[in-house]
């Protein structure tokens, strides 16, 4: 079982910690020249992470639908599911960059964007919501692949992506002088390099690519648990999204330095949970197989094994931060005003991963299983007490308030999927 969890978690793991390095050096980029350019990089990203993260349910959904398929050695319904996926995909993508103009209205009112940096999360935006069909191709594509028990693929496609999206921006930036543009052109050749590679690596499954067919995929009953999974998780990393919108957006109604420091803060968690996630992705993948062929030996033994790894990922990342917090903060922004503030919470950070693993490994728990809706009720009961913990006590100390509240978030998702865990087990729904 370690073997088979480390076959898949390694190179998730190496692709997820390269997704938060282009975020690094993104940030570093823009902290280097202004807290204007800082703030409007965070928040412009964020508003790309609450947009394409609420439809990351194209992967997670697809991942699990498609290893239940493999654990039943169902190649009609493997083929079909990535078809469903690439068409959703594709037709999603194309609205949004129609609607794109009342998109960025709505992003500057709830996230509080103010109008000395808000020319340049325009900029940023106007460029990037055009890498949308890359993006979410991409999603569909990398879940079927971790749903086929293969993790390589996926690394290789993030890889070209982050590698290519890192190098541009480099260029644009400090060659070209594009400032905010620059990361933005970076992001969007890298993404379409990186999803091209991915069609191409379909080649190596021509015998299961070749049961696609437009009357399958359209099955009235397939599509139906297709839009039923995917809504659910469409509406839990909504609220997961809101979450991290709320963080930002509450931080920029208080002043650019709060915001400044929390997107220097929030980016202990991208580390963090990026690579914690390797263990959550292989977690879906092998309980899906062992769910869809009915092995509940082998059922329990992967999630008992992968919270072991998981745990054991996060005690590192909590020593790493506590004794090298404020290097790691040096490294994003020259600013010392803003690196003494951020030191306050540091302790903090240190115990993020501890108290918030156990969410990343459940999510993969009932991703796997298609469990979607109780998927949903954890994130969206977490959501609200973060919300309301958060207004009860911010007038006693606001940054701590919100920061603290939004670590608290990742302890109620952990303790609820717990409780409905142990309550129900293999009869979630």
């Amino acid at each position: 079982m370690n073997r088979e969890i480390l076959k898949l978690a390694i190179p998730s793991i190496i692709s997820n910690i390269s997704i938060p390095l282009v975020s690094a050096v993104d940030t570093a980029l823009m902290g280097h020249l202004s807290s204007s350019h800082l703030a409007a990089i965070g928040v412009g990203a964020m508003v790309f992470v609450f947009i394409y993260g609420s439809f990351n349910f194209l992967r997670m959904g697809t991942t699990g639908l498609t290893a239940q398929a493999y654990g039943k050695k169902d190649n009609s319904n493997m083929a079909n599911t990535l078809s469903r996926a690439l068409i959703v995909a594709l037709v999603v993508s194309l609205f949004l960059i129609m609607i794109k103009n009342p998109i960025f209205n709505a992003s500057v009112y709830l996230m509080n964007i103010e109008d000395n940096y808000q020319h340049m999360v325009k900029e940023y935006f106007d460029i990037r919501i055009f890498s949308a069909p890359a993006v979410f191709l991409q999603y569909a594509l990398m879940g079927w692949y971790f749903g086929m028990q293969n993790a390589l693929i996926p690394l290789y496609m993030t890889l070209i992506i982050n590698v290519t999206n890192i190098a541009f921006s480099y260029y644009f930036v400090n060659y070209l002088h594009l400032d905010i543009e620059g990361v933005a052109y970076g992001t969007i050749i890298g993404q379409y390099l990186g999803v091209i590679f991915g069609f191409v690596m379909l080649l190596k499954y021509t015998d299961i690519v070749k049961n696609i067919s437009i009357k399958n995929t359209l099955l009235k009953d397939k599509l139906l648990r297709f839009f039923i999974v995917n809504r659910d998780i469409f509406i839990r990393t909504l609220a997961l999204t809101f979450s991290l919108a709320f963080l930002f957006s509450q931080a920029a109604k208080k002043s650019e330095e709060t915001l400044a420091v929390m997107v220097l803060l929030l980016q202990f968690m991208v580390w963090m949970s990026f690579a914690i996630d390797g263990f959550a992705n292989a977690t879906e993948s092998l309980v899906g197989k062992y769910y869809g062929s009915k092995e509940w030996e082998n059922f329990n033994k992967s999630i008992r094994y992968n919270f072991y790894w998981g745990g054991g990922a996060a005690l590192l990342f909590s020593l790493t931060y506590f004794f090298l917090g404020r290097a790691f903060l040096e490294l994003y922004t020259n600013q010392t005003e803003i690196i003494n503030q951020s030191m306050r919470y540091m302790w903090l950070v240190s115990l993020l991963p501890l108290l918030s693993f156990t969410a990343f490994i459940w999510d993969g728990v009932f991703v796997g299983m298609t469990a979607s809706k109780s998927l949903r009720d954890a994130v969206l009961s977490s959501t609200v007490l973060f919300v309301v913990i958060f207004y009860l006590t911010k007038d006693f100390d606001y940054e701590w308030a919100l920061w603290g509240s939004f670590v608290m978030f990742f302890v109620f998702r952990g303790a609820i999927q717990s409780w409905m865990f142990l309550k129900k087990r293999e009869k979630l729904n």
